[in-house]
């Protein structure tokens, strides 16, 4: 965890109902509505899990119709086992090389880590990385950011891993990638649950959604990024990988 980032856990947001643990996000307003956001603490999430029931057991007690449920990409990849461990990645000249020249981001371990940058060559290509790499060079430049991932795609933006300061060991050598079949996830949450859902990759630095619902399919993605803008699932190891997202009319706790 970065010494400097505030953990949006803490005793003063934290909450607790019939034994489930939730912290108090705060309300955004959209569009002259208000949504006060809860998110929801759970056990570390292993490899293999059924994400169903996970939903089931720290959602369903705190659960209210209407609600909808953000849910971080990292927590569904888990389940689905769809992860690479560092020892099955062979580092080459490259990634080596290139890292040198990445840039740290304080949202995680981007391209600097070798091993990242190692697994998006193995996923698109060394042409489609060096191509991405020179010409991210000359938007530093000009002082542009992002364009490596724009070239690479958003499966390489979403691998999520290899953290050597992460307070679980799982992470130090796994990395998770992006869930497989989003939209599927997603319907069937809401087909077996009945949970409105929306799934994203989200930091500090930019939200990206996944996913969401069918219910919510009409929904413009500015409105669904906008009710988890301020990134309320937190970015490191806070254990909170669900969002409760309720309509309110003031600022007081409506879990009461």
């Amino acid at each position: 965890m970065s010494e400097n980032r505030k953990v949006k856990n803490n005793n003063e947001t934290k909450r607790e109902k019939d034994g489930h643990v939730y912290y108090v996000r705060g309300i955004r307003e959209i569009n002259g509505e208000k949504y006060q956001r809860y998110a929801v603490a759970t056990h570390f999430v292993e490899r293999g899990e059924d994400y169903l029931k996970v939903l089931e057991q720290y959602i369903r007690p705190l659960y209210r119709e209407g609600d909808i449920i953000s849910m971080s990409e990292k927590v569904i990849s888990m389940c689905q086992d769809n992860t690479v461990e560092m020892k099955d990645v062979k580092l080459g000249f490259w990634a080596k090389f290139l890292s040198k020249f990445a840039m740290k981001s304080s949202a995680g371990i981007g391209m600097n880590e070798p091993y990242k940058l190692q697994l998006a060559i193995n996923m698109k290509g060394l042409p489609l990385v060096l191509w991405a790499s020179l010409c991210s060079g000359v938007g530093k430049i000009f002082h542009k950011r992002g364009i490596f991932y724009q070239i690479v795609g958003q499966d390489v933006a979403g691998i999520d891993g290899f953290y050597s300061h992460s307070a679980f060991e799982t992470y130090h050598t796994l990395a998770v990638l992006n869930p497989k079949e989003p939209d599927k996830v997603c319907a069937s949450i809401k087909e077996k649950l009945g949970f409105s859902c929306i799934l994203a990759d989200a930091n500090d630095l930019n939200i990206e959604i996944l996913a969401v619902s069918p219910d919510l399919s009409d929904k413009p993605e500015e409105y669904v990024i906008d009710l988890i803008g301020d990134n309320p699932a937190g970015q490191d190891d806070e254990l909170t990988p669900f969002i409760i997202i309720r309509k309110t009319d003031g600022e007081k706790d409506d879990m009461d």
